[in-house]
């Protein structure tokens, strides 16, 4: 099917969430289990803990025994309470990571506490959707405590009024009632967004939305879903990789198949640069990633990299394209915002 779906479902009894692309998976939020720690957009009260002066930071008290950490520690009062805004997945036995610098994030409005000013995404050009966008944006802030800012997200073009007045009324109320309530213990005060939410908020109007209970069923998510997450992925033209998870990065290993022609390689590793993004996505993996390409003259890397630094421009700053290793690998960083669907679901599925 040519053409963009939106399709909520469940798997294995989690809320999950599909976008499908020309009948290709393109994207895939799955909740996380229960006892996982919060997801990234959570805010907790927070209380001050122990300086950590070597590292520049340090650990807070969250609830039920849990800890987080903070980067930098400049004005931290140990045992004072603290609003703090979860910023990643943590790894394993370490702090949740968090930021003091609170988002309140929703699909058509970002309040943005201690950033003042109304401002408007750069994508909307259009002189009247700014001017109605900006009037909008006056009135919804209107009597706000000066401290407060406000982003009007792109998605706001082609909605009504109504649903944009509406959507900053509710996170400017969220946002003022989160920061009312600065004192008492650790405790959580917003969720992170589940799977059904985070579609929402966050992925742009698809030509169709689905969320009857057959959702999945009648679009072939199941299906979809175990062709994607197969650690062997094919690549266009005879190339295929190997992407797989371990304790310490994530490892992809790039090979020609049957192709033995002089370009081989090159061709191999464009088409899995232009690849890469989606991938990693849906299978939720980041952290460090090494890329064992396909053999390539080193005349070819400058290609290759540019290939690669286009695919993974939509994501901005959560990337970091480190670059190559004495043995010819290729490395990148990329911020844990999922955690990975291995995790999540039980062997069977995947």
């Amino acid at each position: 099917m040519k053409g963009t779906v939106i399709a909520l479902g469940e798997v294995q009894g989690k809320r999950a969430a599909a976008l499908i692309r020309d009948g290709q998976l393109d994207d895939l939020l799955v909740d996380a289990l229960d006892d996982a720690p919060a997801a990234p957009g959570a805010i907790y009260r927070a209380k001050g803990g122990r300086s950590l002066k070597g590292m520049g930071g340090a650990l807070l008290d969250l609830p039920n025994g849990e800890q987080a950490y903070l980067r930098g520690n400049k004005g931290l009062k140990p045992g004072a309470p603290m609003l703090v805004q979860v910023t990643h997945i943590a790894e394993d036995g370490k702090a949740v990571p968090v930021t003091t610098r609170l988002l309140f994030k929703s699909k058509y409005a970002i309040v943005t506490p201690d950033a003042p000013g109304l401002n408007i995404s750069r994508q909307i050009k259009e002189d009247d959707a700014l001017i109605r966008l900006h009037d909008l944006a006056e009135d919804g802030m209107e009597g706000a405590d000066e401290s407060l800012g406000l982003i009007l997200r792109s998605a706001c073009e082609g909605a009504s009024d109504a649903d944009v007045a509406d959507d900053i009324a509710a996170m400017r109320g969220l946002a003022e009632a989160v920061l009312a309530d600065v004192n008492g213990a650790p405790e959580l005060l917003v969720d992170g967004p589940d799977a059904h939410e985070a579609a929402w908020r966050d992925w742009a109007d698809a030509d169709l939305f689905d969320d009857s209970e057959a959702a999945f069923d009648n679009h072939g998510v199941h299906e979809l879903i175990d062709a994607a997450l197969d650690s062997r992925v094919l690549l266009k033209g005879a190339g295929s990789a190997f992407i797989e998870p371990t304790r310490a990065f994530v490892s992809v290993d790039v090979n020609t198949g049957g192709d033995f022609s002089p370009a081989a390689g090159l061709k191999a590793n464009i088409a899995l640069a232009r690849d890469l993004p989606r991938q990693l996505r849906l299978r939720g993996l980041a952290g460090q990633i090494i890329l064992d390409l396909a053999p390539m003259a080193k005349k070819d890397r400058r290609q290759f990299e540019q290939s690669l630094k286009a695919a993974f421009k939509p994501e901005g700053q959560d990337v970091v394209l480190a670059g190559w290793t004495p043995l010819g690998n290729f490395e990148i960083q990329k911020k844990r915002v999922r955690t990975p669907i291995s995790d999540i679901l039980s062997p069977e599925v995947l």
